[in-house]
């Protein structure tokens, strides 16, 4: 696995592979779980090459106490990925990502405002600006999704539609533990007693009940609902389990 810190080392490199070969990319903030490394299987299945980034964006981070307890596991994360013979791990920092200190955004109105959008100011616009400096500093043929961030999943695709980005985005299935929590980098922050509390919340979510039984069921059991909603014929719900905010979405 090569591995590149230079967003112009690698773009050099990127263009020394023949037209003929599909580049897949899988751009993450680190902390991989096998969600992550899911996606990357994906990818390899489907392409020539796989590119994976690692950046912590800290443009999405309404709460700066989350960016700073956010896992790091820079040397784990590598071995992870050349355990899975990845071909290129980019990983910028602050001022190659944002050369402009972040006074150009992207911004989008309305499906944006809901959800996380609604909990999180500001939040989606980080999202949408540095996915787009990914998918464009990674010219790729397909960029992989996770479903667990349901609502990033489509703002992603409709914006690569609107802006004639040639990168097909793909969907991929939630990744479970066997007591069905979605996996997610922030499990790993919680405590046994939270643990268990993720693990109910997983359960109570998925019952066949109507939103307002479900959220005294979770209230009931010391669980902080930020929101219970169903759009585009799905179930979304975020709470907080020892401070940490957990999301989950599917299918009704």
């Amino acid at each position: 696995m090569k591995i590149y810190k230079n967003i112009y080392e690698w773009q050099n490199t990127r263009r020394t592979i023949p037209n003929d070969k599909k580049l897949g990319v899988v751009p993450t903030m680190g902390a991989l779980h096998e969600g992550h490394l899911s996606l990357i299987k994906q990818s390899k299945a489907e392409n020539d090459f796989t590119l994976v980034t690692i950046f912590l964006n800290p443009t999405q981070f309404n709460n700066k106490e989350d960016l700073v307890n956010y896992p790091a596991t820079w040397n784990v994360d590598v071995k992870l990925l050349k355990n899975l013979k990845t071909d290129y791990l980019l990983a910028p920092d602050f001022k190659q990502i944002y050369p402009d200190n972040y006074n150009f955004t992207i911004k989008e109105n309305k499906l944006s405002k809901i959800l996380c959008g609604s909990a999180r100011p500001g939040h989606f616009d980080g999202v949408l600006t540095v996915v787009m400096k990914l998918l464009m500093l990674a010219d790729a043929d397909r960029a992989y999704f996770g479903e667990k961030d349901f609502q990033q999943l489509l703002l992603v695709k409709k914006m690569a539609e609107a802006f004639f980005v040639k990168t097909e985005i793909v969907p991929c299935p939630t990744i479970r533990e066997k007591d069905g929590l979605a996996l997610s980098s922030r499990n790993r922050r919680l405590s046994s007693e939270g643990r268990k509390k993720a693990s109910e919340y997983a359960r109570i979510i998925k019952q066949k009940k109507n939103r307002s039984e479900i959220r005294e069921e979770l209230e009931m059991n010391n669980i902080k609902v930020d929101y219970l909603e169903e759009f585009f014929g799905r179930r979304f719900a975020a709470v907080f389990i020892d401070n940490i905010r957990l999301i989950d979405n599917f299918k009704l």
